[in-house]
């Protein structure tokens, strides 16, 4: 019997958000309680085009393998994003393929699904006010995860283009029934509680000067060394958590300007968001504390909600 392929509607239909967060949640502490894995490999294919080999394992949730992955910005070919590719999860006990998953759709729900547990983690309890900085995929899928883990009574939404924030705004809002205002200035934006920046600028669009005390930040735009959403100041002055260490050293691409820049060493990493979930490092120190949980998106988090889809889709039977 060959390895069910769950393709984006079947995954769509699947990895419901609560329980995707619940699964990044496990995942991530399993990850920083296990052994070191292996760093992403990004290979540029011409400018601004590339391809992606994520191998990994996760035996706590009882899978191993990889996400295959091209990134092409061109999200004019279909109306879809910008990846293309598969997540392969293999069972630990057997190395059979358990399952196949489109990686852009996955991608798009578990990276806006880990944002939320670090939010959960990280934010203040009583934060009310969400920004997003940036207007397409994973802008939605950010509203749609946090919303479901803090109680927020606005929503702020900020592009470089107001009439085409204001257009997204809208959509959003009537998509999914929350209040979403768009921000004319990111400095409007900036004063939010939890801010998440998804925008993969080349250069910031959110600067240190402008936060609150007792924000939280989710920097998750820039995915490797180049683009960077938000400056050295900002970087500097908050309590920082990893995804996973390693990777954010290495990849990091506002860690590594505010280092080069000496504002910031390597211990600058408090640790990885998997400590806080598993209680074994403390998170907010106080309520006037910045945080910034830094995701650069890891193939652990990939196999647990493709691992997490495939349970549910045979749970109830369901057909790819």
């Amino acid at each position: 019997m060959s390895a069910p392929y769950y393709d984006a509607q079947a995954v769509t239909r699947l990895l419901d958000y609560a329980g995707c967060t619940r699964a990044m949640r496990e995942a991530m502490a399993a990850l920083s309680a296990g052994a070191e894995q292996p760093l992403r490999q990004i290979l540029q294919i011409e400018p601004g085009r590339m391809f992606g080999l994520m191998p990994g394992s996760l035996p706590a949730v009882g899978v191993f393998g990889a996400k295959l992955v091209s990134v092409f910005p061109d999200p004019a070919r279909d109306g879809r994003g910008r990846h293309r590719g598969v997540v392969v999860a293999y069972d630990v006990a057997t190395g059979e393929v358990k399952c196949l998953a489109d990686a852009e759709t996955v991608t798009e729900i578990r990276t806006a699904c880990a944002s939320a547990a670090a939010t959960h983690a990280l934010a203040r309890p009583d934060a009310r006010v969400l920004a997003v900085f940036g207007l397409w995929v994973q802008a939605g899928s950010h509203v749609r995860a946090l919303c479901g883990v803090r109680a927020f009574e606005r929503v702020l939404l900020w592009g470089r283009d107001y009439e085409r924030t204001r257009a997204r705004a809208a959509q959003l809002a009537a998509e999914l029934g929350v209040p979403i205002t768009a921000a004319r200035f990111a400095r409007e934006a900036a004063g939010a509680d939890v801010i998440c920046t998804v925008t993969g600028s080349s250069e910031p669009v959110l600067l240190g000067d402008w936060i609150q005390p007792g924000a939280h930040v989710n920097l998750v735009g820039s995915s490797y060394l180049g683009p960077v959403e938000v400056d050295s100041a900002l970087v500097a002055k908050g309590r920082y958590f990893a995804d996973y260490r390693p990777s954010v050293l290495a990849q990091a691409s506002e860690l590594a300007v505010a280092r080069q820049a000496g504002l910031v060493d390597d211990s600058h990493v408090v640790g990885e968001i998997g400590q806080v979930f598993a209680g074994t490092l403390e998170g907010r120190q106080s309520p006037e504390q910045l945080t910034i949980y830094k995701s650069l998106g890891h193939v652990s988090q990939d196999l647990a909600a493709a691992a997490y889809l495939h349970a549910r889709a045979t749970q109830q039977e369901i057909a790819p």
